[in-house]
């Protein structure tokens, strides 16, 4: 109301409405003629597809972003002289974590770093910020670095060929109880998911052979990756459901919707059961967005995606945190666990190779990973077996089954007679 004012206060105001609609309208204008400029001028760094739009329309949002916060030099310094000398460059972290952009999301440091540094990237696993980075999506701050040089990608290593004796050594075949064997039919104990986890590295170091190994007539078995990195089964109850799912792509989803042709999504709500019972009927409609696998540099990590947590059992990962076999890790929603470590199974299986056949047999366990949705089991549940849960699924990591396969094959089997009560 103006007749508050006297008519100085008043022209005061519409002088200063004025200079601030005159600032916003140039600056508006500013943002007009620079902002194709930078946009060009940062797709010309981009080592993707330079013609997809997408990639583009990605630009656009970051550019955008960067506006508000006077970032947009900082991008251009950073992308030009490609140094990971150059400062943070901050955006909002949204709610999950994720950037859309035209419907399609991701992580705001994978999408950019897959745009000017590494095309091929798959997920962030394969990412390691620098320790300089302030801002490093893994820390969980507000803001997020999207520099694409604070980042670096993990390299995958080698494994080993493994020696394997042609002729396996008397001492070897006196082990009548392996030291790999595991029983994944005891009531297992309950763990859950820390960040504290991340933390844990390997101590097995196998490089060194055995000197009687080393004296032997010796194969060396080499690892191949296959063509479907797993295949999956999903059980209710004790029946299975359906046939084997064969995953080809390097991250894939295990959800309760109904997508029947995407190669990237096991959809359990496509699969039907005359037989089903009233509680996995109930169960079914809680897996929701279920559980994301990637597999990346021979690990394979598993991330809840449902609002509902799933529950692991992998005795390759118990065996790293120090746990029992069987036990069953709880992944509460949003948290995700390394569920495999191909290299650590290497350092294993090299060790078995030097206890005998029966110990490289039990390696087998170690290649299967069972992972139930919304309801768990073990010794803190009601439900003490695999089998008593409504919705589960069975995972066999097919590349490590194959090298076990060839590893046997080049072993003399047992000397123990089989009979009835063997």
């Amino acid at each position: 109301n103006t007749q508050k004012f006297s008519y100085q206060q008043q022209h005061n105001i519409f002088i200063y409405l004025e200079r601030s609609a005159t600032q916003f309208i140039m600056s508006r204008f500013m943002d007009m003629i620079t902002m194709p400029s930078v946009v060009k001028e940062l797709l010309g760094w981009i080592k993707a597809d330079k013609d997809d739009k997408w990639s583009e329309k990605a630009i656009k949002s970051l550019v955008k972003k960067l506006r508000r916060n006077g970032g947009i030099n900082e991008l251009l310094n950073a992308i030009s002289t490609q140094s990971s000398a150059t400062k943070c460059i901050r955006i909002r972290r949204s709610l999950d974590g994720r950037l859309q952009v035209c419907q399609k999301k991701g992580l705001p440091h994978v999408i950019y770093c897959r745009l000017w540094r590494w095309p091929d990237l798959q997920s962030c696993y394969e990412l390691r910020a620098i320790e300089t980075c302030e801002y490093a999506f893994t820390l969980k701050k507000d803001e997020v670095c999207v520099n694409p040089y604070h980042y670096q990608r993990v390299e995958t290593p080698a494994l080993r060929p493994v020696l394997v004796p042609k002729v396996t050594p008397a001492a070897m075949q006196d082990n009548t109880i392996s030291p790999f064997s595991v029983n994944l039919d005891v009531v297992p104990n309950n763990e859950t998911y820390t960040p504290e986890l991340d933390r844990f590295h390997s101590e097995d170091d196998c490089s060194e052979l055995s000197a009687d190994l080393a004296l032997t007539d010796a194969q060396l078995v080499t690892y191949t990756e296959p063509e479907n990195w797993c295949s999956i089964a999903y059980y209710e109850l004790n029946t299975r459901i359906g046939e084997y799912w064969n995953a080809f792509q390097p991250t894939l989803i295990i959800d309760g919707f109904t997508d029947p042709s995407n190669s990237e999504r096991f959809c359990l709500g496509l699969l039907s059961n005359v037989n089903r019972d009233p509680t996995v009927e109930m169960t079914r409609r809680e897996i929701g967005k279920g559980v994301r696998l990637c597999y990346v540099h021979g690990e394979v990590f598993a991330e809840c995606c449902s609002k509902h947590a799933v529950f692991v059992q992998s005795p390759n990962s118990n065996r790293r945190y120090g746990w029992h076999p069987a036990a069953v890790c709880k992944i509460p929603p949003g948290s995700s666990l390394r569920i495999f470590n191909s290299q650590e199974f290497a350092n294993l299986l090299a060790q078995s190779v030097t206890q005998g056949y029966e110990a490289v047999y039990h390696l087998s366990h170690m290649c299967i990973i069972r992972m139930s949705f919304v309801k768990g089991w073990g010794a803190q549940y009601k439900r003490q077996t695999v089998t008593s849960t409504p919705c589960w699924i069975e995972i066999r990591l097919n590349g490590p089954l194959h090298w076990l396969d060839k590893v046997l094959s080049q072993m003399d089997s047992p000397d123990r007679p089989i009979s009835s009560q063997s």
